[in-house]
C-alpha cells in the first residue's frame, strides 16, 4: 500500500535533490484557467520541477475560464498525443470523471492536484486541506472581530470540491461565534473582477459589513477594491497565500490568507508524475497542513514565484 503523508509547508522553499536526470519525459499539465494567479503558480512550479528532472511540460489551459467542454476537448487531444504522464486539476471533479477513466484506459499515469478526483485511478493526490485552511483562516477573522459583527462570504466555483470544502470551513468558523451574523453568501468564481462585483452588490444591500470571507485571494483583492471604491471599511481575509495577498497584508489592506501554495502543488505533482513513470515510489496522498499568513509571519513566503525553488517530496516534513 502506498504511504499517506500529511505534510507541512515549513521549509518548502529549500533546494533539494530529486530523482536522477536525463529521461526526457513529457508531462501534460492541466489547470483550470489563464486568469487566476493560483493556476499560473501551479504551471511555474510544474515547469521548474520538470526542468530539474530532465523532463518537459506541456500546459493545457482552457481559453474560457473553467470551461468543462474545453477541458474535455483538451483531454481528447492529450489522449492522441499520449504524453508520459499527466498532472490533472479538473475544472469539475464529477464532470471530468469520464476523462480520467479515458486516461486510465490509455495507460497514462495521472497525478491529481487541487481538486481531489473521487472516481477513476490516480497515482497520487497532492493538495491543501481546504476545509482546514478555511476553518483556520475564518477563525483569524472571527478573533479579529472580537466574535461579533456582520460578515459576508464570497464563494468559489460551484462544482469545485476545493470551493465546497473551503466554504464549509469558513462557515463553520462563523458558526463557532454566535455573535457573528452571516448576511449573505454569493459565488465570485475565484475571479478578481467577479469578487469585486459581488462585493459592490453586497455593499449596496447592507449598510454594515464588518468582515469579508473570500474563498481565494483574487476575490479578496477584488472585495478590497470594492470597499475602497465605496469608501467603506471591513476586515478581509483570503485563501491561497499568493504574492498579491502577501502584498495586501504588508500594506494593511488584507488581514490574513490561508496558504494553499499552488507553486509547491505544481512542483510536487510534477515530480511525482515523473517518479511514477520511472517506477519510483509515489505516496498516495500528500495533503498540506493549514498555515495562515498575517503580518506576523508572511516573510518566509514573500518571494516572487519565479524565484522560488521546488522541494522534493522527501524534503517535506511528514506529520502523522
Amino acid at each position: 500500500m502506498k504511504a499517506l503523508v500529511r505534510a507541512s509547508l515549513a521549509g518548502a522553499f529549500a533546494l533539494v535533490a530529486g530523482s536522477a536526470l536525463a529521461d526526457g519525459e513529457t508531462i501534460a499539465v492541466f489547470t483550470k484557467n489563464q486568469t487566476n494567479p493560483f493556476f499560473a503558480a501551479i504551471r511555474i512550479g510544474a515547469e521548474k520541477a520538470a526542468k530539474s528532472l530532465g523532463a518537459r511540460v506541456i500546459n493545457y489551459v482552457p481559453t474560457k475560464a473553467d470551461s468543462i467542454p474545453e477541458q474535455l476537448s483538451e483531454v481528447e487531444d492529450v489522449l492522441v498525443k499520449k504524453p508520459d504522464a499527466i498532472v490533472f486539476d479538473p475544472v469539475d471533479y464529477k464532470a471530468l470523471a469520464p476523462a480520467l477513466e479515458k486516461m486510465n484506459a490509455a495507460g497514462i499515469p495521472v497525478v491529481n492536484v487541487v481538486d481531489h478526483m473521487t472516481s477513476g485511478h490516480i497515482e497520487s493526490f497532492i493538495g491543501a486541506d481546504d476545509y482546514g485552511i478555511g476553518l483556520a483562516t475564518g477563525r483569524v477573522l472571527m478573533k479579529a472581530m472580537g466574535g461579533k459583527g456582520n460578515v459576508v462570504l464570497i464563494e468559489g466555483v460551484k462544482g469545485s470540491i476545493s470551493a465546497a470544502d473551503r466554504g464549509r470551513g469558513l462557515t463553520d468558523a462563523i458558526k463557532e461565534n454566535p455573535g457573528v451574523k452571516l448576511l449573505a453568501s454569493q459565488p465570485g468564481n475565484f475571479q478578481r473582477l467577479q469578487g469585486l462585483q459581488v462585493m459592490e452588490n453586497m455593499l449596496q444591500t447592507y449598510s454594515q459589513i464588518d468582515g469579508v470571507l473570500a474563498a481565494n485571494d483574487a476575490m479578496a483583492v477584488g472585495a478590497i477594491e470594492a470597499l475602497e471604491g465605496a469608501s467603506r471599511k471591513a476586515l478581509v481575509i483570503g485563501l491561497n497565500g499568493t504574492q498579491e495577498a502577501i502584498d495586501a497584508i504588508k500594506s494593511g489592506k488584507l488581514l490574513a490568507s490561508g496558504v494553499a501554495d499552488p507553486f509547491v502543488q505544481g512542483c510536487v505533482g510534477t515530480t511525482l508524475a515523473i517518479r511514477a513513470v520511472r517506477k519510483e515510489p509515489v505516496p498516495a496522498l500528500i495533503e498540506f497542513t493549514p498555515v495562515v499568513l498575517d503580518k506576523t509571519n508572511y516573510a518566509p513566503y514573500d518571494k516572487p514565484i519565479d524565484l522560488r525553488t521546488c522541494p522534493a517530496p522527501d524534503a517535506i516534513t511528514a506529520k502523522m
